[in-house]
């Protein structure tokens, strides 16, 4: 099979299309699927540049999403047939074979169903994006209708998807974008305001929003300085999420602890890195679910643009280049 290899750490121009054995099922529980998408994220390009989480088992074959055909299936596969198209977040990290490739064999606990609306290209930007924003307002979040929510960089892959499903929710959403164009599209995502991040104060325009009281609960997609700068936006006793490592040399939790805020971490990679089995299932019933919302028309995945596999360095320099606005996706020709 082709695969988009990566021998060494570093920057895109390390990503190689070359020919490999086909992956075999070792395990009865296995699937083998033949791909014909894969999505581009973020933690991608950030394993691309810095290393696998598995240095040890170089070279590696990143990307975490996939969608693509069931091909052949374990003696122990209970749900899935020859034949069913299916999407699903697995792989990529170092120690399993990732979905830059024209097949993969992935646990069928990981996978769900492919919506039946989307292409494959949609399909395969869906899941991590899903399982995160998911993850981080119902679980972590704990989000309840009228509760009022900012949601860092809205027009992104994890800000697209949360705010529909904030909105699915019966929250207000108010969300930062840099450009009008954004700003158009995310109000066509149901976003009750846009704050234009690089002109206004979001903290500030958000406590307005509020009349001064604060969101019951911010997103952070961002990181760094934006996570110690969201505070001050969050009521009392309200929720702080972010999906990233806060990087305490930029501020400190002084005023989080002030105002008694609840913050939580979010890692949708966490069952994959430590085995939880029970939370990969967990995680593919979100799939699930989330693939009844996109059918009924009430979730939608939005790709801005695709590239041949061969062309995995070129989607890597434009998702670095941070002014992308939803997803990314490889396509795989077989």
């Amino acid at each position: 099979m082709k695969a988009v290899l990566m021998t060494t750490a570093g920057e895109p121009e390390v990503l190689q299309l070359q020919e490999l054995p086909d992956p075999k099922i070792e395990k009865d529980t296995e699937i083998l699927v033949r791909l014909h998408a894969a999505g581009v994220n973020p933690i991608d390009t950030k394993l691309r540049k810095r290393g696998t989480f598995y240095p040890d088992q170089m070279p590696a074959i990143l990307g975490c999403d996939g969608a693509g055909v069931i091909e052949a299936v374990g003696s122990g596969v209970e749900k899935f047939r020859v034949g069913d198209e299916v999407y699903f977040c697995c792989g990529g990290l170092g120690t399993k074979q990732g979905n830059y490739a024209e097949k993969v064999v992935v646990d069928e606990k990981f996978i769900a169903y492919k919506p039946k609306t989307l292409s494959f290209a949609e399909a395969a930007a869906a899941p991590l994006v899903i399982i995160t924003a998911w993850e981080s307002l119902y679980d972590r979040g704990r989000l309840e209708a009228g509760r009022k929510v900012l949601i860092h960089a809205g027009a992104g892959g994890v800000g697209h998807v949360a705010i529909q499903l904030a909105k699915l929710q019966g929250a207000e959403v108010c969300t930062t974008v840099s450009t009008q164009e954004k700003a158009d599209f995310v109000r066509q995502l149901g976003a009750d305001r846009s704050i234009f991040y690089k002109q206004t104060d979001f903290a500030q325009a958000a406590l307005d929003w509020t009349e001064g009281e604060g969101v019951d609960l911010a997103f952070d997609t961002v990181g760094g300085e934006i996570f110690f700068k969201t505070v001050p936006a969050v009521k009392v006793y309200g929720d702080l999420v972010t999906i990233l490592e806060p990087d305490t040399t930029q501020g400190n939790l002084k005023t989080a602890r002030l105002r008694n805020l609840r913050i939580s971490l979010e890692l949708m990679l966490t069952p994959m890195l430590q085995g939880l089995i029970e939370d990969q299932r967990h995680q593919a019933k979100i799939l699930t679910e989330s693939a009844r919302l996109i059918e009924q028309g009430q979730l939608k995945i939005h790709v801005s643009q695709t590239f041949p596999l061969a062309e995995a360095a070129a989607a890597h320099r434009l998702l670095e280049s941070g002014s992308v606005t939803g997803k990314l996706v490889l396509l795989i020709d077989n």
